[in-house]
């Protein structure tokens, strides 16, 4: 059938080859696992026509293509992070906690390609985790798996103003911690150095603005006595997702479960949270605005999602092509 529609559609006649096929009746979806990322792009076709041709002649409500090879790392990556899990409960450290991201981390692992994060509910109680919640999808899709996995989640926003994280993020921030009935607070914190020097054009603002950030996070959670704080970082993924900062445990939420980009929007699509086109905070817009030189940091910011296979290359050229849309 996709042979035929290639054809029909004008693409050029090639082989197609499938690893596995596989059917949810629940959700009326169907997975195709492809044993290549060439022959995952031979099954969607360009712009995805194949794929969405493919739906409809099956009457599906969705058809998702895999490739096998991306399956693989996917879930080496997962080992490597269940391993890093386990080496810290040996030493003592969060057993109770951990043990709760060990027994996802093993169902997924049996589970993938079919597993359905949303689907893995526990009980409340898990004990008090720290969320830093930006309003972004990442942040976002963190927050609702820790939710899910049954902890006390204490979502905290730095808000170092307007020109950081806008009104549009903070309605996101808001409207999620709501739906999922958890305690939220922003944290006031001063970057006006930070902005003053990046629109001067001396740095790219992402880094040190980042550090800034984690560092207000960081010290909230000591104050408040509560020793796991999550964030929504895809990168640095396995056994350097989670880590010991001191007397905290830090952990990236998405990379530790090898998480890609579409999967993360797929969760939070679910809870009305959209991620953006553009890449970065109204800060980053001006800076490329007044220093265009610096926009090759940003793209290499992307490519490195990119490399790490977190980010499609479509997405990526979305974005990357956000970044020029003036020019």
């Amino acid at each position: 059938m996709i042979e035929e529609l290639r054809e029909e559609i004008g693409h050029e006649r090639v082989d197609v080859n499938i690893k596995e096929a596989i059917f949810n009746r629940e959700k009326n979806e169907l997975i195709i696992v492809a044993p290549d990322r060439s022959d995952k792009s031979v099954i969607i076709g360009k712009g995805g026509w194949v794929a969405g041709r493919l739906r409809e002649a099956l009457g599906v409500g969705r058809v998702h293509v895999e490739a096998y090879t991306d399956l693989i790392l996917k879930k080496y990556r997962m080992k490597l992070s269940l391993d890093k899990i386990e080496s810290l409960i040996k030493k003592g450290i969060f057993p109770d906690q951990l043990e709760v991201f060990k027994g996802l981390l093993q169902e997924r692992l049996e589970k993938v390609p079919e597993f359905d994060l949303l689907e893995y509910k526990l009980e409340d109680l898990n004990g008090e985790v720290i969320v830093a919640l930006s309003g972004g999808v990442d942040s976002s899709f963190s927050t609702i798996i820790a939710k899910n996995l049954g902890f006390n989640v204490k979502a905290i926003t730095v808000d170092p103003g307007s020109i950081i994280l806008p009104g549009h993020v903070k309605e996101n921030i808001n409207r999620l911690s709501r739906t999922l009935e958890i305690k939220h607070e922003y944290i006031e914190a001063d970057f006006s150095n930070l902005i003053k020097e990046a629109l001067e054009g001396r740095f790219h603002p992402c880094g040190r603005c980042s550090k800034k950030i984690n560092d207000k996070i960081l010290d909230y959670a000591r104050d408040h006595d509560i020793g796991i704080v999550i964030f929504g970082d895809l990168l640095p993924t396995s056994s350097q997702a989670i880590n010991q900062v001191d007397d905290l445990l830090r952990l990236n939420l998405p990379a530790l479960l090898a998480a890609s980009k579409q999967e993360v929007k797929g969760v939070v699509s679910q809870f009305n949270i959209r991620g953006s086109q553009v890449f970065g905070c109204p800060l980053l817009g001006e800076v490329h605005r007044r220093f265009p030189h610096f926009r090759r940091y940003s793209v290499q910011r992307i490519l490195r999602e990119t490399r790490a296979g977190i980010l499609e290359p479509g997405e990526a050229l979305t974005l990357i092509l956000g970044l020029f849309k003036e020019l």
